[in-house]
């Protein structure tokens, strides 16, 4: 089946899937957690057999960690599709209503975007996400994985396409793309698909956007800082560091530079060193953090560098606004922490550093859509769109307005006859 064919066949499922009620789609996703139970010995095989074929080719330690998808990683994501099930519906809501006049009533309604099609990294577990928030908020998903989890996906996608036929979802919904020819064929199909939401490099992502007239929503880099105010609490500042840089590297919410305020830097950075070398981080530091303690020397490019590995690097700032401006000059808008217990200090930093996710005394690894409790997530937007941070049910969501009127023309309004009112409909 050609590209242009599936995406049709989603194009049609979308029309009645965004029509779907909450227990239809609810049934499909019992339906979907069940299926990956009942599929789990071909899922891990499947998953297997790309592991080793990514081992012979070498491929790079953290991509690779990314790419298992073991019993472990498979329970997760089942307790994910339950979770969504626990969740409301997001379409249908009624966002705010206005009475325009007696007996004609506005009201902005949410509603599916459409077909969503996500082009991600090689994240089996993204595919099970990504494909089941599509189906709650009642959008068709096609979807293109990285090509080393071509087995592990494929595998997926059959078990979830599979779960959902007899359970009133509209069959065609979820569709998979594989290989690379793919993705230029499905940024011609402006008239099909909706919205594109990559996942991946600065470059990948710029050129999706320079190639395709479809809107595009998500972010490149996750260049993630956490700032060490000179009121931080030192074994919470150690605490915050270790966990943001290696609880997993190899995502874009953990940090990769790490700034520490002039005034606290001769106390706190031989423990924040040592506990970082304990987990077998690589230090690159500006001249005066190597001046505290001896590591490798950052350069300029190391401020603008998304290391996804064990490597971090650290610069000494003399104040908290010096700290803001590098973020807003070096960050990539994703998400940047402060460590302080200096209330003033946290609101500033909170309300200046322009990025999707700001946090105070916690780790940059909170920045995931399971963890705020949205349901997983499609990926995280550093847009300033109608959906910014991780993308959960509600960003795949948009809105119209339904007028309900009785007979009411705009002569009469235009002419003088009748009068708007515009008063609030309260529910």
């Amino acid at each position: 089946m050609g590209i242009k064919e599936k995406v049709s066949l989603a194009s049609e499922a979308s029309k009645l899937l965004g029509a779907c009620s909450r227990e239809v789609k609810d049934c499909g996703l019992r339906s979907i957690a069940e299926g990956l139970r009942a599929n789990s010995a071909s899922i891990l095989a499947a998953n297997e057999r790309d592991l080793r074929l990514a081992r012979e080719a070498d491929l790079a330690g953290p991509m690779l960690k990314r790419l298992v998808f073991d019993e472990s990683k498979l329970n997760g994501v089942i307790a994910g599709v339950e979770s969504l099930i626990a969740l409301d519906d997001p379409v249908g809501k009624i966002l705010r209503g206005t009475e325009l006049d007696n007996g004609l009533e506005l009201y902005q309604v949410t509603c599916p975007i459409g077909v969503v099609g996500v082009i991600f990294e090689a994240r089996p577990d993204a595919l099970v996400q990504i494909s089941t928030l599509c189906l709650k908020s009642g959008n068709a998903a096609v979807l293109k994985g990285g090509s080393e989890a071509l087995h592990t996906n494929r595998e997926l996608a059959r078990v979830i396409a599979e779960a959902t036929k007899g359970t009133g979802v509209p069959e065609g919904w979820l569709q998979l793309l594989e290989t690379r020819s793919d993705v230029g064929e499905m940024l011609k199909l402006d008239g099909l698909i909706d919205l594109i939401v990559p996942r991946g490099s600065n470059a990948f992502v710029k050129y999706i956007m320079d190639n395709t007239n479809i809107a595009v929503m998500g972010h490149a880099d996750g260049i993630c800082h956490v700032y060490v105010d000179e009121s931080a609490d030192e074994a919470m500042a150690v605490d915050v560091v270790v966990d943001s840089k290696c609880q997993y590297v190899s995502v874009c919410n953990a940090c990769e530079t790490l700034l520490v305020h002039a005034g606290i830097a001769k106390r706190v950075l031989p423990k924040l060193v040592d506990a970082l070398r304990k987990r077998q981080v690589r230090l690159l530091g500006c001249p005066v953090a190597r001046s505290i303690v001896e590591m490798d020397e950052a350069t300029d490019a190391d401020w603008d560098t998304e290391y996804l590995d064990y490597v971090l690097s650290i610069k000494v700032v003399s104040s908290l606004d010096d700290a803001i401006d590098h973020i807003n000059r070096h960050g990539s808008g994703h998400t940047d922490v402060i460590v302080t217990s200096d209330e003033a200090a946290a609101e500033r930093f909170m309300a200046l550093v322009d990025s999707a996710d700001v946090f105070w005394n916690c780790s940059s690894r909170f920045a995931d859509g399971f963890r705020f409790g949205l349901g997983a997530e499609v990926g995280i937007s550093t847009n300033k769109i109608h959906a910014r941070g991780p993308v959960g049910l509600e960003g795949l969501v948009i809105y119209k307005y339904q007028l309900k009127g009785q007979g009411h023309v705009v002569a009469d309004y235009a002419e003088g006859r009748r009068q708007f009112t515009h008063v609030p409909i309260v529910r």
